[in-house]
């Protein structure tokens, strides 16, 4: 089998203990991995370097893929989030978020499987354009949208939606207000849509798309819409299936992924050995995905669900009482059935 490198960025806070039990897994399933470690945030400036340094930058430039701790990026001005500044700079365009229901989770609903894809280079959460008047009484963001972002964006949703057989993309906007970016977006959404006569096209304002999904996320199969839309709903689905300790996340562009727990860096809990490393494990499993290396991917995912689902072993936040370590080792226990 010929090997794969794979960038690893363990992170601030509890990363380095769920990165360190995920590539636990990764090795496990003996799947031609191998990694090259750098650092980003907080850690990097603990020693004198910038944020994001030039070295993280072009190792990850070199290899296919990177999986990415939690990164703690420090509240003042001047610090840019991680996220963004990895997202723009290699136009990593597409962010995917699934939220699929996990047995011996408790949540609200059971059985929820949604995905949700989201802008990521456009729109206000990408900070253009931000002042502060000097009297600091008037603030502005820029928000702008384009035709080309949307409808690369629009068609990845798509093609994800066909490749999966899913059956129905909704459209999430605010089109009757922000005539103008919104607008521009649905009216791409419209155009792609008709390229896709086999998959169910769907429109629907945020604020109403916010409440359906509290009231019958079942209704829901493929989500795509702009970047701080996305942000938000994308963590309200995470919520229907039991937090974001359960949530992974990838971020891609045309021929490169960073894949990721979308959970924070807790540093609370750092270096207890207490940290839940399933969101991370899941995002592996995406990363698996995108290689091609789908048997491996869906035999950690059916790992994951086993040792979850039956709760014999699992960390403190899904009512456990084991240690991180514990969970790992129960996990490659299911891989080698």
């Amino acid at each position: 089998m010929a090997e794969t490198r794979v960038t690893i960025i363990p992170g601030d806070g509890i990363g380095p203990d769920i990165v360190d039990a995920t590539v636990r897994v990764l090795d496990a399933l003996d799947c031609g991995l191998a990694y090259d470690y750098a650092i980003a945030g907080q850690t990097a400036l603990d020693k004198g370097l910038d944020l994001v340094p030039q070295e993280t930058l072009d190792m990850i430039g070199k290899n296919p893929v990177a999986l990415k701790g939690p990164i703690t990026t420090p509240v003042g001005k001047g610090f840019r989030s991680v996220n963004v500044t990895l997202r723009k700079y290699f136009d990593l365009f597409a962010n995917v978020r699934p939220a699929l229901s996990v047995p011996g989770v408790r949540s609200r609903y059971d059985n929820v499987d949604i995905l949700t894809v989201r802008e990521n280079i456009e729109g206000i959460y990408s900070g253009e354009g931000q002042m502060v008047s000097e009297d600091g009484e008037r603030a502005e963001l820029r928000s702008v949208i384009t035709r080309k972002e949307s409808r690369r964006l629009i068609r990845f949703a798509y093609e994800a939606a066909r490749r999966l057989g899913r059956k129905k993309v909704t459209v999430v906007h605010k089109a009757n207000i922000m005539k103008s970016t919104s607008g521009l977006f649905l009216d791409v959404a419209r155009s792609v849509a008709k390229e896709y006569d086999d998959i169910e096209h769907e429109e629907m304002i945020v604020d109403n798309c916010a409440m359906q999904l509290v009231m019958n996320p079942h209704r829901f199969d493929v989500i795509v819409t702009t970047n701080l839309f996305g942000d938000i709903l994308s963590d309200l689905c995470a919520g229907l299936v039991g937090g974001l300790g359960l949530a992974p996340g990838a971020n891609v562009g045309e021929d490169k992924g960073i894949f990721e727990a979308v959970h924070g860096s807790a540093p609370d809990i750092a270096g207890k050995g207490v940290a839940n490393p399933t969101a991370l494990m899941l995002g592996a499993a995406m990363m698996l995905d995108y290689l091609d290396l789908n048997s491996e991917a869906e035999r950690l995912r059916n790992a994951l669900r086993t040792v979850v689902g039956e709760g014999d072993k699992v960390t403190p936040d899904l009512g456990g009482r084991s240690s991180t370590t514990e969970f790992t080792d129960e996990v490659i226990r299911k891989l080698a059935q």
